[in-house]
């Protein structure tokens, strides 16, 4: 039979494994990793197909029943989320996926790609029934498994697999200039099925209207900075950062904001706020759209300054996510993120503030020198600051990161259960500290985002002024349901 597809891409759905309690609040993001090798590929003249299994709400026997349909050459499994880190927690829904498929298609050659398979490549291959993992970028070994330029695996670089038995790493091409790299292929997709996080749409009206108006774009990849507990340099293989042209970036919302009607957007990058003079000329470039835009987007506390900070908010940077990640400057310190201190992440905070830029301060409980004081510390800093939005992470030993690697040769890591490494799962399990166990860290980390909610008039005062009554109830109605959590059970 012919195929109707040469490639077929898929993000698995795995949104309730994931998010457990949690997963009607979030948001649906558009796959952009995939759409970008989506385009890629198809620029080559290969037949591509795209299937958003999240978006549309696919069971896993749905998505083979599609595969089976299109009979292609490879499938393409992306084990990542909007952001190339959110890679591990996905790895549960990634199997699925290859289970179900190889039981309609036994012979169907499926590929894995993401920052999981990149740092671990041969655990993933004896994991899931998949015949070989796309190591880093890959998008040419795409292209010659798409149009089959190859009899045997091993003519291919970036791929991983197993031959008699016998683990095989291919070796890399390297990596390819942005300029080389397209658009996402936004038209393969159906763009009215995503939409932002309840936090973007505070203030913004009828949260009806969000629906379907939701884009993401990048400026970057990659990250300069070396945390001990940060997986990302894995998925390229080296810490170094590549930045998109400006007028390229432009031209991508110019393209949601025509074609997509799109209000609401995300600037994925692990640090978009990171090289001054790049961000000034994409502000400067974007303020003479004169665009009604709401845009988040992530920043460290050393990279912004009140000029800065004023000519974001100008550009439509309604939302900036900080990683401020613990209260204790020594704790901070220890996992190589000690460039600045709780004083002037206060400062920072201020400046945000006064730019009427709203704050989502990411913490984390668990690093290796927590206690029960420095969380303590990390609570407090959190509730000093009353920004918009906070999030509360249990510290992970990712895949790729440093932090696993160590764990992982003092045999400190012997589960292979991904899902246990996903923030809001029911099986969530924490590394745990150098002095607290991991059932101690996840459980102050529930009770610390219950306490700084109730009784907090000082937050809620801030949201109702800010965006009005009904986003206090919303939010009073989201946290009034603590997560389940295997670990804690019988405690």
């Amino acid at each position: 039979m012919n195929n109707k597809a040469d490639i077929v891409m898929i993000r698995p759905n795995d949104q309730k494994a994931v998010y457990g309690d949690t997963y009607k609040y979030i948001a649906c993001e558009p796959p952009y990793w995939m759409a970008l090798a989506g385009e890629y590929v198809r620029d080559s003249g290969a037949k591509v197909v795209l299937i958003d299994a999240e978006a549309e709400n696919l069971s896993f026997e749905e998505v083979a029943g599609r595969v089976e349909e299109l009979h292609p050459n490879i499938v393409g499994i992306f084990v990542t989320g909007t952001n190339l880190s959110a890679s591990t927690q996905k790895m549960q829904g990634a199997r699925l996926t290859c289970d179900a498929i190889k039981k309609c298609r036994p012979d169907q050659t499926i590929f894995l790609w993401g920052l999981h398979p990149s740092a671990l490549p041969e655990d993933t291959l004896k994991e899931c029934d998949c015949d070989m993992v796309v190591k880093g970028e890959g998008f040419d070994t795409m292209i010659a498994l798409a149009k089959k330029q190859y009899k045997m695996f091993e003519e291919l670089s970036d791929v991983c697999f197993f031959a008699d038995g016998q683990y095989t790493y291919t070796g890399t091409k390297g990596l390819l200039s942005t300029d080389k790299l397209p658009m996402p292929a936004w038209d393969m997709l159906d763009m009215s099925k995503y939409n932002p996080h309840n936090w973007h749409i505070m203030g913004e009206g009828n949260p009806e209207d969000a629906k379907g108006r939701y884009g993401v774009i990048s400026t970057s990849i990659g990250c300069p900075f070396n945390c001990s507990f940060c997986a990302i340099s894995a998925q390229f293989g080296e810490r170094k950062v590549r930045f998109w042209d400006v007028d390229r970036v432009i031209s991508e919302i110019d393209r949601l904001v025509r074609d997509y009607n799109t209000k609401y957007i995300k600037i994925l990058d692990e640090c978009f706020v990171l090289k001054k003079e790049y961000v000034e000329a994409f502000c400067d470039k974007l303020i003479t759209r004169n665009y009604d835009l709401n845009i988040w987007a992530y920043a460290r506390v050393d990279t912004v300054s009140e000029e800065l900070l004023a000519k974001l908010r100008k550009a439509g940077i309604k939302w900036l996510a900080y990683g401020i990640e613990s209260g204790d400057d020594n704790t901070l310190a220890d996992v190589s993120k000690g460039q600045f201190t709780a004083n002037q992440t206060l400062q920072a905070m201020k400046w945000t503030k006064e730019a009427d830029i709203n704050i989502i301060a990411n913490f984390m409980f668990g690093l290796p020198e927590d206690t029960y004081e420095t969380m303590r510390k990390s609570l407090e800093l959190a509730k000093a600051i009353n920004p918009e939005w906070i999030n509360f992470a249990v510290t992970m030993a990712y895949p790729g990161s440093r932090d696993y690697f160590s764990y992982r040769e003092k045999k400190q890591i012997s589960s292979t259960n991904w899902i246990e490494y996903a923030q809001y799962s029911y099986e969530c399990t924490p590394m745990g500290s150098r002095y607290l166990s991991p059932k101690e860290v996840l459980e102050y980390r529930d009770w610390a985002f219950g306490d700084f909610f109730d009784g907090n008039e000082k937050y809620f005062d801030l949201i109702r002024n800010k965006f009005g009554e009904q986003y206090v109830e919303s939010i009073r109605k989201m946290i009034k349901k603590r997560l389940r959590r295997k670990l804690l059970e019988n405690t």
